[in-house]
């Protein structure tokens, strides 16, 4: 399959994804398209799968819904109980992350030292509108994204925010999905504040050395001896 099908396909899947999580999040498109900032026919042009959103529009677009990102890569994650998010003036945060993602476009282009040219023969996207993406003018619809970043070798979600306030938002969602996958036992365990002192010695020796913790566990063996 070549890449202008894949990337056809891919904003279909898309189109049905942002759809369904907008449903189950009980939100009107009206609402929607406000919170990105976008206008409502184009937010209608994502959900029937004819355009796709970029990256910084998708980011805002689980914060805004409140559900992990990974729901647009295919694994069904959406909670009902997730908390509440400040509010952000989010349409501003998109302008930001595009210039962004714009500039480590450019520096994985760098690193894979291709030019321009070479990274539209492998995705068939013009270099005009490549330039572009570098430079920040103009979103990059994940599809696309996903295409260049191929070339590269990259995967997307070495893009995914992570020091922004979207970012933060996910990465408590992913502690929070990975603090209910624990055995019932464990997660008591640690919501016992008696515990606590255990934990806080748990994190520091797994911030040891392999030979710091050798040196801990002889000196253990010695005194129990």
């Amino acid at each position: 399959m070549d890449n202008r099908m894949q990337t056809v396909i891919r904003t279909k899947k898309l189109g049905v994804l942002i759809r369904d999580a907008r449903i189950a999040a009980r939100r009107t498109p009206q609402e929607t398209a406000d919170a990105m900032g976008i206008s409502r026919a184009t937010l209608k042009s994502y959900e029937e799968g004819r355009r796709a959103p970029s990256l910084p529009e998708l980011e805002v677009l689980v914060y805004f819904l409140k559900l992990p990102i990974s729901h647009f890569w295919g694994r069904e994650a959406i909670s009902d109980d997730a908390p509440d998010t400040a509010e952000l003036d989010l349409p501003r945060l998109m302008p930001v992350r595009q210039r962004l993602i714009g500039a480590l476009l450019r520096q994985e282009r760098n690193r894979a030292n291709m030019s321009l040219k070479d990274v539209f023969e492998g995705t068939g996207i013009p270099t005009a509108r490549l330039k572009a993406y570098e430079l920040g003018e103009r979103p990059i619809p994940v599809p696309e994204l996903e295409g260049i970043l191929g070339v590269y070798g990259t995967r997307v979600e070495e893009f995914f925010d992570k020091s922004g306030p979207v970012g933060k938002w996910m990465t408590d969602q992913k502690n929070i999905q990975k603090f209910l996958d624990m055995p019932e036992e464990m997660q008591a365990f640690l919501c016992q504040a008696v515990n606590r002192p255990y934990l806080e010695l748990a994190m520091k020796l797994s911030e040891m050395s392999k030979e710091r913790l050798r040196a801990v566990a002889e000196g253990l063996l010695d005194i129990t001896l």
